[in-house]
Protein backbone atom coordinates (compact mmCIF):
# COMPACT_ATOMS: atom_id res chain seq x y z
CA UNK A 1 0.00 0.00 0.00
CA UNK A 2 2.95 2.77 0.92
CA UNK A 3 4.20 1.95 -2.49
CA UNK A 4 1.20 3.07 -4.32
CA UNK A 5 1.19 5.96 -2.08
CA UNK A 6 4.44 7.05 -3.33
CA UNK A 7 3.54 6.16 -6.89
CA UNK A 8 0.34 8.35 -7.33
CA UNK A 9 1.33 11.59 -7.65
CA UNK A 10 3.72 11.06 -10.82
CA UNK A 11 0.52 9.89 -13.08
CA UNK A 12 -0.65 14.03 -12.86
CA UNK A 13 3.21 15.23 -14.06
CA UNK A 14 2.76 13.18 -16.65
CA UNK A 15 -0.58 14.25 -18.05
CA UNK A 16 -0.32 17.59 -17.15
CA UNK A 17 3.34 17.53 -19.93
CA UNK A 18 1.26 16.11 -22.78
CA UNK A 19 -0.63 18.75 -23.89
CA UNK A 20 2.57 21.00 -23.73
CA UNK A 21 4.24 18.68 -26.12
CA UNK A 22 1.08 19.10 -28.15
CA UNK A 23 1.09 22.47 -28.76
CA UNK A 24 4.71 22.54 -29.75
CA UNK A 25 3.64 20.06 -32.22
CA UNK A 26 0.79 22.00 -33.17
CA UNK A 27 3.13 25.20 -33.92
CA UNK A 28 5.26 23.91 -35.76
CA UNK A 29 2.62 22.42 -38.50
CA UNK A 30 1.72 25.86 -38.49
CA UNK A 31 4.88 27.20 -39.41
CA UNK A 32 5.22 24.47 -41.78
CA UNK A 33 1.94 25.36 -43.66
CA UNK A 34 3.50 29.06 -43.54
CA UNK A 35 6.68 28.39 -45.13
CA UNK A 36 4.81 26.31 -48.08
CA UNK A 37 2.95 29.81 -48.62
CA UNK A 38 6.04 32.11 -48.69
CA UNK A 39 8.03 29.54 -51.49
CA UNK A 40 4.94 30.18 -54.02
CA UNK A 41 6.58 32.97 -55.97
CA UNK A 42 6.27 33.97 -59.47
CA UNK A 43 9.71 34.08 -62.05
CA UNK A 44 10.32 35.99 -65.18
CA UNK A 45 13.58 36.76 -67.39
CA UNK A 46 14.76 38.65 -70.21
CA UNK A 47 17.85 38.47 -72.55
CA UNK A 48 19.80 40.30 -74.40
CA UNK A 49 22.12 39.33 -77.37
CA UNK A 50 24.31 41.01 -79.88
CA UNK A 51 25.88 40.12 -83.19
CA UNK A 52 29.05 41.25 -84.46
CA UNK A 53 30.78 41.23 -87.87
CA UNK A 54 34.13 42.31 -88.98
CA UNK A 55 34.04 44.27 -92.08
CA UNK A 56 36.11 44.11 -95.30
CA UNK A 57 39.35 45.91 -96.11
CA UNK A 58 41.70 45.28 -98.99
CA UNK A 59 44.39 47.56 -100.68
CA UNK A 60 45.02 46.89 -104.93
CA UNK A 61 47.67 48.18 -107.38
CA UNK A 62 47.81 49.53 -110.99
CA UNK A 63 50.47 49.72 -113.22
CA UNK A 64 48.23 50.92 -116.24
CA UNK A 65 45.48 52.74 -114.50
CA UNK A 66 42.93 50.18 -115.40
CA UNK A 67 43.43 46.70 -114.23
CA UNK A 68 43.84 46.77 -110.16
CA UNK A 69 44.71 43.90 -108.66
CA UNK A 70 46.81 42.19 -105.60
CA UNK A 71 51.10 42.16 -105.70
CA UNK A 72 52.03 40.96 -102.74
CA UNK A 73 55.83 41.27 -101.57
CA UNK A 74 56.78 37.97 -103.40
CA UNK A 75 55.53 38.91 -106.50
CA UNK A 76 55.21 42.93 -106.49
CA UNK A 77 54.19 45.10 -109.80
CA UNK A 78 56.45 46.07 -112.46
CA UNK A 79 56.57 49.46 -112.90
CA UNK A 80 56.57 50.53 -116.77
CA UNK A 81 58.73 53.33 -117.30
CA UNK A 82 58.54 55.13 -120.25
CA UNK A 83 61.79 54.67 -121.71
CA UNK A 84 63.77 51.65 -120.94
CA UNK A 85 66.05 51.92 -117.87
CA UNK A 86 67.96 49.19 -118.94
CA UNK A 87 70.92 51.29 -120.91
CA UNK A 88 70.52 54.56 -118.14
CA UNK A 89 73.67 57.02 -118.95
CA UNK A 90 73.75 60.51 -117.00
CA UNK A 91 71.21 62.94 -117.38
CA UNK A 92 68.84 60.66 -118.03
CA UNK A 93 65.57 60.50 -116.61
CA UNK A 94 62.44 57.46 -116.53
CA UNK A 95 59.30 57.86 -114.98
CA UNK A 96 56.33 55.27 -114.09
CA UNK A 97 53.35 55.33 -113.45
CA UNK A 98 51.17 53.70 -110.22
CA UNK A 99 48.02 53.79 -108.82
CA UNK A 100 46.33 52.49 -105.84
CA UNK A 101 42.87 52.05 -104.45
CA UNK A 102 40.94 50.15 -102.40
CA UNK A 103 38.82 47.35 -103.51
CA UNK A 104 34.88 47.11 -103.75
CA UNK A 105 34.44 45.17 -100.45
CA UNK A 106 36.35 47.61 -98.17
CA UNK A 107 34.31 49.03 -96.06
CA UNK A 108 36.50 52.26 -94.00
CA UNK A 109 38.63 54.53 -95.46
CA UNK A 110 42.90 54.25 -94.91
CA UNK A 111 46.11 55.71 -94.92
CA UNK A 112 48.72 54.83 -96.69
CA UNK A 113 52.67 54.73 -95.51
CA UNK A 114 55.02 54.58 -98.41
CA UNK A 115 58.06 52.97 -97.49
CA UNK A 116 61.11 50.66 -99.15
CA UNK A 117 61.00 47.09 -98.71
CA UNK A 118 63.96 45.93 -100.28
CA UNK A 119 66.51 47.08 -102.84
CA UNK A 120 69.81 44.94 -104.29
CA UNK A 121 72.55 45.22 -106.33
CA UNK A 122 73.98 48.60 -107.16
CA UNK A 123 72.24 52.07 -107.65
CA UNK A 124 74.88 54.70 -107.35
CA UNK A 125 74.03 57.44 -108.40
CA UNK A 126 69.89 56.91 -109.63
CA UNK A 127 67.88 59.24 -107.63
CA UNK A 128 63.69 59.48 -107.64
CA UNK A 129 61.13 61.45 -106.68
CA UNK A 130 57.50 60.83 -106.06
CA UNK A 131 54.33 62.66 -106.65
CA UNK A 132 50.64 62.22 -106.75
CA UNK A 133 48.51 63.67 -109.70
CA UNK A 134 44.92 64.28 -110.52
CA UNK A 135 44.74 61.57 -113.51
CA UNK A 136 46.96 58.59 -114.14
CA UNK A 137 49.89 59.12 -115.82
CA UNK A 138 53.13 61.17 -115.49
CA UNK A 139 51.77 63.82 -117.80
CA UNK A 140 49.12 64.86 -115.64
CA UNK A 141 48.73 67.73 -112.80
CA UNK A 142 50.52 67.37 -110.15
CA UNK A 143 48.47 67.78 -106.32
CA UNK A 144 50.92 66.39 -104.42
CA UNK A 145 55.15 65.40 -103.73
CA UNK A 146 55.21 62.90 -101.67
CA UNK A 147 58.75 62.50 -102.01
CA UNK A 148 61.09 65.23 -102.78
CA UNK A 149 63.35 64.92 -106.11
CA UNK A 150 67.16 63.59 -105.34
CA UNK A 151 65.82 60.92 -102.93
CA UNK A 152 68.36 58.71 -102.91
CA UNK A 153 67.25 55.81 -105.03
CA UNK A 154 66.64 52.76 -102.18
CA UNK A 155 65.71 54.51 -99.20
CA UNK A 156 62.80 56.63 -98.50
CA UNK A 157 61.67 59.34 -95.94
CA UNK A 158 59.91 58.85 -92.94
CA UNK A 159 56.50 59.63 -92.75
CA UNK A 160 55.48 59.46 -96.40
CA UNK A 161 51.63 59.11 -96.15
CA UNK A 162 48.47 59.61 -98.51
CA UNK A 163 44.75 58.89 -97.90
CA UNK A 164 42.29 56.20 -99.34
CA UNK A 165 38.74 56.22 -99.03
CA UNK A 166 36.21 53.64 -99.33
CA UNK A 167 33.85 52.93 -102.30
CA UNK A 168 30.04 53.41 -102.00
CA UNK A 169 27.76 50.01 -102.68
CA UNK A 170 29.73 48.08 -105.52
CA UNK A 171 32.28 50.36 -106.77
CA UNK A 172 35.53 50.39 -105.23
CA UNK A 173 37.30 53.64 -103.77
CA UNK A 174 38.72 56.40 -106.15
CA UNK A 175 42.52 55.24 -106.91
CA UNK A 176 45.45 57.47 -105.63
CA UNK A 177 47.67 58.29 -108.88
CA UNK A 178 51.51 58.40 -108.24
CA UNK A 179 54.23 58.33 -110.29
CA UNK A 180 57.96 57.54 -109.80
CA UNK A 181 60.51 59.85 -111.55
CA UNK A 182 64.03 58.39 -111.79
CA UNK A 183 66.71 60.71 -112.58
CA UNK A 184 70.81 59.20 -113.07
CA UNK A 185 73.66 61.51 -112.57
CA UNK A 186 77.01 61.74 -113.07
CA UNK A 187 77.75 59.41 -110.47
CA UNK A 188 76.06 56.16 -112.25
CA UNK A 189 78.75 53.34 -113.01
CA UNK A 190 78.35 51.94 -116.34
CA UNK A 191 77.41 48.44 -116.56
CA UNK A 192 75.80 48.37 -113.09
CA UNK A 193 72.50 47.31 -112.36
CA UNK A 194 70.48 46.83 -109.20
CA UNK A 195 66.44 47.36 -108.39
CA UNK A 196 64.40 48.47 -105.35
CA UNK A 197 60.65 47.47 -104.30
CA UNK A 198 58.59 49.78 -102.56
CA UNK A 199 55.98 48.93 -100.03
CA UNK A 200 52.65 51.00 -99.79
CA UNK A 201 50.96 49.58 -96.56
CA UNK A 202 47.42 50.62 -95.88
CA UNK A 203 45.44 51.08 -92.57
CA UNK A 204 42.07 50.87 -91.83
CA UNK A 205 40.55 54.31 -90.24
Amino acid sequence: MVANNEASPETPQRQGKAPKVRAILAGGLVLGVGAAITLAAWNDFEFAQGTFTAGAFNLEGSTDGTTFGENPVTAPATLGFTATPSNLSPGDVVTAPFAVRLDDASTNDATVTVSTEASTGALTGLTYSLTQSTAFGCGEAVTATLVAAGQELGTTPGSVTFALTQGAGADPGAPVNLCFRITADDDLVQSQTGSTTWEFAAQSQ
